[in-house]
C-alpha cells in the first residue's frame, strides 16, 4: 500500500512512523538497500531510499545518529521506504529502524554528496572485447580551470545530454547521452573528448560486482595457521595489555572505509552489531546493507575487521581489541552498482565523512595484459579506453586525497592473476605511485616446520600479483562466515583478505599515534615486517620480486643484515610495539 509523506503533530509522532505494511513479524529486520534516490544534485534537501525486510503492520522508528526522523519526512511503499534529510538539519551517521524488540542492522547514511547512477539491464550492451558496458552513461572529468558544474551542464545543453550524477571534488559529473546503441555513444564520446573543458571521459565498463577480486583456488591444508604467519594473537595481546584504557598511553577512535556491497547481519559474527552500536563503552561497529548469504566477499572482508571471536566463522582484528578499544567504525558502502565510478564516489564520502582507512579489496586489469608465465589474464579486465578514463579518474582522487585528506590511506589487494601489480598497462589501482597507497600481496602457510620468523616460514601465494609495488605481504586464507553458531565457515582465498589484515593494523597503529603520516606508517610497516622467500625472488634483472625488497634504511642502515633484499611479509605484533615507541620517543 502506497503512502505519502505524513504531515502530524505531536512529539510521539514525530519520533514513530505509524503505517500499514504486509506482516513479516517471524522475519528478521533488515536493511538490505539504501541509496540516493530523486535528483542526485541537490545538495540541500536530500532523499534515500532503502529496502527494508522483516517490517510488520505495528510501528516503528527510524533513527539517524540515535535521534528519531520525523514522520513527515518518510514515505513507504510496501517494503520500500525515502527518507528525506536537510542536510542543515543532519550529519552523515549511521540509520536504523526499531520495532518493538528489534532493531536492524545499522547502514551509514552520507550526506557528503557523491553520487552515480548504475545503469539497468536494458541499458548495457556488448563492445567490440566481449564485455559488458553502459551505453547512455558515461562520467566526464572537468579541468580545473572550470566550475564543473556549470560547464557539465552547459555540454549537456549542448549534446542533448542531462546531468544525472555527480562527484564534486573531482569535478566530475555523470551525464545520459541521448544514445541507443553504443555507435551512438561512441560519437557522442569523441566530441565531447575534444571539448576543450574536458580532462577525460569516463566510459564504465560491466558492474561494480565483478570489479571484486575472488580466487577460487585451493586453501591450503593448515588453513588454520594463516594468521598466526603475521602474528595476529601476539598483535591483540600486546593491544589490550600495552593500551588499557587507564594507561599512560591515550588512544582514539579511527574509522575505517570498505568498498563493499553488503554484510551478513544473520551470521553470529555479526549478530550482535544491531542498532545503536555506539551506546555504552566505545567498542567496534559495523555499518552495512545486510547480505542474503554468509560467505559474500564483503561479509568475509569486513570479518577480518570485525567478526565476533569464538562464533566459529571469521575473527576480527579490531573486534579482539574490544576489551580496551578507543571504539573503531567499520563502514562498508559501495554508494550504487556503477561499476569503479561508484567506488570512486563512495571513497569521497567516506573520506568527507572522517574515514582515516579505505580498503579496497578490488582491482582489474587491461585486456591483453599477461601474467608471469606469459599468458593473457582473463578475469577482471577492461578495454584500453575503460582503463585510460579510470586511470583518469584515479589520478583526480589522488591529486585531492594528497591536496585536502594528507591523512588518509587507501590499502589495496594486489589482485589474483598471477600479474604483475605495478604497470600501469596491466593493472588498476595498484600501479599508482604515491605514499597514501598501500598494495598487499598474499601468501600461505609452507610446509616446512620452521619458526614463525623464518622466511621459509610461508610462500607466495601463487595466484597473487607481485613486484616491486607491493609493499608488503599477509596471509591470504581465512574462514568465512556461518549461519551456525560454532560452525567453521568455508575457507576463502586471495589478496582481497590480505588486504583487511593490514587495513586493521594500520588503524590500531593511527588508534596510538593519530599524528602519523602515510609515509610513516610505510615506514613502520617496512621496519617491522619479517621476510619471506629468497634473496631477489625472481632473476634480479626483471626486478620481480614478490614485494619492494627490504633496503638498508629498514634495517637500521646495516649492509649486511640478513633481511636486506628479501620480500616484506607483515609482522601485526611489531608494527604495533614500534608504533608504542615511536610515541616514547617523541616524548
Amino acid at each position: 500500500m502506497a503512502v505519502t509523506y505524513w504531515r502530524t503533530s505531536g512529539l510521539a509522532s514525530a519520533l514513530l512512523l505509524m503505517w500499514s505494511a504486509s506482516s513479516a513479524a517471524d522475519e528478521p529486520l533488515r536493511i538490505e538497500q539504501l541509496q540516493r534516490c530523486g535528483n542526485l544534485l541537490e545538495q540541500d534537501t536530500q532523499e534515500f531510499c532503502l529496502q527494508v525486510n522483516g517490517l510488520d503492520d505495528s510501528g516503528f522508528a527510524v533513527k539517524l545518529n540515535g535521534t528519531p526522523l520525523p514522520a513527515e519526512h518518510l514515505r513507504q511503499d510496501n517494503d520500500k521506504v525515502r527518507v528525506r534529510i536537510s542536510t542543515a538539519e543532519a550529519q552523515s551517521g549511521p540509520l536504523w529502524f526499531e520495532q518493538r524488540e528489534q532493531a536492524s542492522n545499522p547502514v551509514w547514511l552520507s550526506l557528503k554528496g557523491s553520487h552515480v547512477l548504475a545503469a539497468t539491464d536494458q541499458e548495457v550492451a556488448r563492445n567490440m572485447d566481449g564485455l559488458t558496458t553502459y551505453v547512455d552513461l558515461i562520467s566526464l572529468i572537468i579541468e580545473e580551470s572550470h566550475d564543473g558544474a556549470e560547464e557539465a551542464q552547459r555540454l549537456a545543453e549542448k549534446y542533448g545530454a542531462e546531468v544525472v550524477g555527480q562527484i564534486p571534488p573531482l569535478n566530475t559529473y555523470q551525464l545520459r547521452l541521448p544514445a541507443s546503441n553504443l555507435d551512438e555513444r561512441d560519437a557522442l564520446v569523441l566530441r565531447l573528448g575534444s571539448e576543450v573543458s574536458v580532462d577525460a571521459v569516463v566510459i564504465e565498463e560491466s558492474g561494480a560486482e565483478e570489479s571484486i577480486e575472488r580466487e577460487t583456488g585451493t586453501p591450503p591444508a593448515e588453513d588454520d595457521q594463516e594468521w598466526a604467519s603475521n602474528r595476529f594473537l601476539d598483535a591483540v595481546n600486546y593491544y589490550q595489555r600495552r593500551l588499557p584504557r587507564s594507561g599512560d598511553i591515550d588512544t582514539h577512535p579511527v574509522r575505517i572505509g570498505v568498498i563493499e556491497r553488503d554484510v551478513d547481519f544473520d551470521a553470529p559474527d555479526f549478530a550482535d552489531y544491531l542498532g545503536d552500536c555506539q551506546a555504552g563503552t566505545p567498542r567496534t561497529c559495523v555499518y552495512a546493507r545486510d547480505a542474503a548469504k554468509p560467505d559474500g566477499h564483503g561479509t568475509t572482508v569486513a570479518g577480518v575487521y570485525a567478526a565476533a571471536w569464538n562464533a566459529g566463522g571469521n575473527s576480527g582484528f579490531l573486534r579482539g581489541l574490544d576489551e580496551v578499544s578507543p571504539g573503531f567504525e567499520v563502514i562498508v558502502d559501495r554508494n550504487s552498482d556503477a561499476g569503479i565510478t561508484a567506488n570512486i564516489a563512495a571513497s569521497v564520502n567516506l573520506v568527507e565523512d572522517g574515514v582515516r582507512v579505505l580498503n579496497w579489496s578490488w582491482g582489474i586489469h587491461r585486456v591483453g595484459a599477461i601474467d608471469i608465465e606469459g599468458k593473457e589474464v582473463d578475469s577482471l579486465v577492461r578495454s584500453g579506453i575503460a582503463m585510460s578514463g579510470y586511470e583518469e579518474l584515479l589520478e583526480e582522487f589522488f591529486l585531492w586525497l594528497r591536496r585536502e585528506h594528507p591523512e588518509v590511506v587507501v590499502v589495496n589487494s594486489a589482485g589474483n592473476a598471477s600479474s604483475f601489480s605495478s604497470r600501469d598497462e596491466y593493472r588498476l589501482p595498484s600501479s599508482f605511485v604515491t605514499d597514501q597507497l598501500f598494495v598487499v600481496g598474499g601468501h600461505e602457510r609452507s610446509e616446512q616446520d620452521v619458526e614463525v620468523d623464518d622466511p621459509d616460514y610461508v610462500v607466495k601465494r601463487d595466484a597473487s600479483n607481485i613486484d616491486m609495488r607491493v609493499d608488503i605481504t599477509a596471509a591470504a586464507c581465512v574462514r568465512g562466515s556461518s549461519l551456525v553458531e560454532g560452525e567453521r565457515g568455508e575457507a576463502h582465498c586471495g589478496t582481497s583478505y590480505s588486504t583487511p589484515l593490514v587495513g586493521g593494523l594500520l588503524a590500531a597503529m593511527m588508534s596510538i599515534s593519530p599524528a602519523l603520516t602515510p609515509a610513516q606508517l610505510r615506514m613502520l610497516l617496512r621496519r617491522s615486517a619479517m621476510t619471506i622467500g629468497e634473496e631477489y625472488d625472481f632473476e634480479p634483472v626483471d626486478a620481480d620480486d614478490l614485494t619492494a625488497p627490504i633496503i638498508p634504511s629498514e634495517r637500521a642502515n646495516e649492509l649486511d643484515h640478513p633481511d636486506i633484499g628479501l620480500s616484506a611479509r607483515l609482522d601485526m605484533y611489531k608494527a604495533l610495539d614500534l608504533t608504542v615507541q615511536s610515541l616514547e620517543r617523541d616524548r
